[in-house]
């Protein structure tokens, strides 16, 4: 059993060193690319525009607000400034999203943001994205780009092809410290002890982001009141949470393992997914030590078979927000699809791992 298992580990090390070693080599090639583009086209927004000034920058490597959806698709958050004047309200009645009301209607003339205020005094997700779309189209025409960037048609996105090689969708945001939001208030549940009380504290001091783009779990019949909603993102405290042990390893093999076996019509399944299904992981085997190197084939067979789990009954929770299903709208035949491809793996690796040199 141990010689098995030391077995797996030897060859998914080998997979990690050489398939997703150079797999992030490409991504972080293409990342620099996308964010020149980019870049050029927020300067031009700004020149227009001065409240929506470009937050992409580059810290340790890592460019601050990128998140990699796969390796030709992206998304760049934009923080906007000054909520202040903005009540936070997070009722549930939208699941993974949240209102930013007027915190007193007499301050409605404060705002940075006043144009983009409805009626009732809640600032419209909505409102800001067309607004910004319009700026972006602009400057796409503007850039020193522009031969190779353009807008896609028909979304509210605001999305970029660059080159015919990549999509690239800007998102602007507020970025929301010193609050956690009530929908996740059942976070970290009582009788698991992962993370730990100091991590939680870190965890919850990263905060959340509020992501002005079409929410998940309203899936096209938008309400106007519904669309003023800001979607909830809570990218860096994922981070935060997949530090230590092999937790980020495994998340790489995960990742690549999606781009070349689990890329499928329908696009059922995306790195967001697997990041998700890490954490799930983390809660049910919360020692340290269910994390060592040697438990790397462990960890990364029962993530596999809870994703088969996950497609079969077409259900996906968020980590931190159970009641958002990740897999909302996803054809059912491209999950059906998912779950047949990803047993195949899984069953592929864990009877023969040496078939990793040929994944």
């Amino acid at each position: 059993m141990i010689a098995a298992q030391a077995k797996l580990v030897y060859h998914l090390n080998k997979y990690y060193n050489e398939k997703c070693q150079s797999r992030k080599a490409a991504v972080s090639k293409s990342i620099r690319e996308v964010c020149k583009v980019v870049s050029d086209v927020l300067k031009e927004v700004e020149v227009q525009e001065p409240r929506f000034i470009s937050s992409l920058s580059e810290m340790d490597n890592r460019f601050e607000g990128l998140e990699v959806i796969s390796p030709t698709e992206f998304e760049v958050v934009l923080y906007l400034n000054q909520m202040g004047v903005f009540n936070f309200v997070d009722d549930g009645s939208l699941p993974g999203c949240a209102v930013l009301k007027l915190s007193d209607g007499r301050k409605r003339s404060m705002s940075l943001w006043v144009e983009f205020i409805t009626a009732s005094g809640y600032l419209s997700a909505r409102k800001i994205r067309s607004r910004f779309q319009t700026l972006v189209a602009q400057a796409v025409d503007k850039c020193s780009y522009r031969d190779v960037v353009k807008m896609v048609a028909d979304t509210s996105e605001v999305r970029l092809r660059i080159r015919d090689r990549y999509v690239v969708q800007i998102t602007p945001a507020f970025k929301c410290t010193g609050i956690w939001p009530r929908s996740a208030a059942h976070w970290p549940l009582p009788h698991i002890p992962w993370p730990g009380p100091n991590r939680v504290a870190e965890v919850k001091a990263e905060g959340f982001n509020l992501l002005s783009k079409e929410c998940y779990s309203l899936n096209g019949k938008q309400s106007s009141a519904e669309s003023d909603a800001w979607v909830l993102q809570f990218a860096e405290a994922e981070n935060r949470l997949l530090l230590g042990g092999c937790r980020k390893k495994c998340l790489s093999v995960l990742k690549a393992l999606r781009d070349r076996h689990l890329e499928l019509p329908g696009q059922p399944l995306n790195n967001y997914h697997m990041k998700t299904l890490v954490s799930y992981e983390c809660e049910k085997h919360p020692r340290e030590s269910d994390w060592d190197e040697n438990c790397l084939g462990d960890r990364l067979n029962g993530i596999l078979l809870q994703l088969i789990s996950c497609l079969q009954c077409r259900r996906c929770p968020h980590y931190f927000l159970p009641n958002l299903d990740l897999f909302q709208g996803k054809p059912h035949s491209s999950l059906e699809n998912a779950a047949k491809q990803t047993w195949r793996l899984a069953r592929e690796i864990l009877t023969n791992p040496k078939s990793l040199e040929k994944l």
